[in-house]
């Protein structure tokens, strides 16, 4: 890995700084906030996509696949931005420090379920301008805190390490060759977009995250500078273990190559369930620890449970046993989860890395 300079060094020192202060901050859900809005075919295909495709590029390219829309979340960046934007600053007024961008699925392996995949760049882009222009909003106003926004990539839809056809145990739906061509044109829209950090998060195979990885570091090399990068994977059940297999200790080893700024767990399990992985990681890892958990376990309606103080408490727990560097939540949460979390970490001192505990 080449040693490159900070794209820009002034928000990297803010942001490292203000890790050595103090706990930050992670939003919580973006998909269960948009579920709120009730929104329905139409609203997602907005002018642009009102014959169910992109009318543009199908013009261009003469294709017309007449699919579906609905559900396609980051579609939203193009055809309800208010909406977004409004889910954005709804974290930042409850307390977030970092914003995550709606980008989750704008990959090429995800869109292609919508036959979007010309849009990974402009969606990326999309997706970082706005958070950044949120954040820089409430900047403004409170300008001794600095708000940051975290470029998102996430697992896509496939795996490169695990058959999806229980009878043909060799097949591959993807490669990594194709997961870090996706991945490095992502990069660069969120880079360009105005991203500060970029995470590979809610990894259930290593070798999607090892293609992400790859990727980014290809984009950093070719831009001759680099952006902090965080890592954040999913332990999927009670095994204790990702969905390619691994532990928490495993999960680390697989990754540390990248240097990570942060590494941790989301999604998955609820906040008491995550406790024992996040602890793995807070005694073996020299990077910053992050815990992002859904809001409990889904109940039998797909809802989630857990309330703002319960949610805070435990991990309020996390913190004071010195586990945490980055908290937030995932699946379930909302401002009113992310609000609590961030009172329940005031004046709690933030975890010292190994690596830091070592130099000193």
């Amino acid at each position: 890995m080449k040693e490159l300079p900070w794209l820009d060094p002034q928000r990297a020192a803010a942001l490292l700084q203000a890790l050595r202060e103090r706990i930050l901050i992670i939003d919580g859900a973006m998909g269960t906030m948009i579920q709120r809005h009730e929104l329905q075919e139409a609203d997602y295909r907005g002018a642009r996509f009102v014959e169910g495709f992109d009318a543009q590029h199908a013009h261009a390219h003469g294709e017309n696949c007449g699919c579906d829309l609905k559900g396609n979340n980051d579609l939203l960046l193009l055809t309800q931005p208010q909406i977004i934007a409004g889910i954005h600053a709804q974290y930042l007024e409850a307390g977030a420090d970092l914003i995550e961008t709606n980008t989750f699925n704008s990959t090429n392996a995800s869109q292609a379920d919508y036959h979007l995949e010309h849009l990974v760049y402009e969606l990326n882009k999309a997706g970082a301008k706005l958070a950044r222009e949120c954040c820089d909003e409430i900047e403004k106003k409170t300008p001794d805190k600095p708000r940051f926004v975290i470029g998102v990539l996430g697992p896509t839809s496939r795996t490169a390490s695990i058959s999806p056809d229980v009878n043909d145990p060799g097949f591959r739906n993807t490669s990594f060759d194709e997961l870090r061509e996706t991945y490095r044109e992502a990069t660069n829209g969120l880079i360009d977009g105005g991203a500060d950090i970029v995470m590979v998060e809610t990894i259930f195979d290593t070798l999607n995250a090892k293609a992400a990885l790859f990727a980014i570091e290809e984009v950093f090399e070719q831009r001759g500078a680099r952006l902090p990068v965080m890592i954040s994977g999913t332990i999927t059940d009670a095994s204790g273990r990702t969905l390619s297999g691994q532990t928490a200790e495993a999960f680390y080893t697989s990754l540390m190559h990248a240097r990570p700024l942060s590494i941790g767990f989301n999604c998955a399990l609820g906040a008491k369930d995550m406790r024992p992985h996040v602890e793995t990681l807070a005694h073996v890892a020299d990077a910053y620890v992050s815990a992002h958990p859904n809001a409990g376990l889904p109940n039998a309606f797909g809802g989630y449970d857990e309330t703002p103080q319960d949610m805070a408490e435990i991990l309020r727990e996390f913190a004071t046993s010195g586990l945490l560097n980055i908290v937030g939540g995932c699946c379930g949460t909302t401002p009113e989860h992310i609000k609590a979390i961030a009172e329940a970490m005031q004046g709690v001192k933030p975890r010292v890395p190994l690596a830091c505990e070592k130099a000193a």
